[in-house]
């Protein structure tokens, strides 16, 4: 059990660690045009951001999804 968690990238990273990273290496702009929510394109902020992730599932997935496709590239 404890090597799934120690090979999880997930593990022990909040929502608002991974929305400052994505925002930080692509910028609202381009975070938006990958994933199409409004928090991200109309008057974004992590606040409003987070506060919609929080609430949404489906919009939470696509920005984890993206954060561990994105990982590698953070690393370097």
């Amino acid at each position: 059990m404890e090597n799934t968690v120690s090979n999880n990238p997930m593990h022990g990273i909040t929502l608002k660690k991974i929305l400052e990273d994505l925002v930080g290496f692509y910028g609202f702009g381009t975070l938006g045009e990958l994933i199409k929510i409004k928090c991200f394109n109309e008057n974004p902020s992590i606040k409003s951001s987070l506060t919609f992730l929080r609430k949404t599932d489906w919009a939470r997935k696509k920005v984890e999804e993206l954060y561990i496709r994105t990982l590698p590239k953070l690393n370097n």
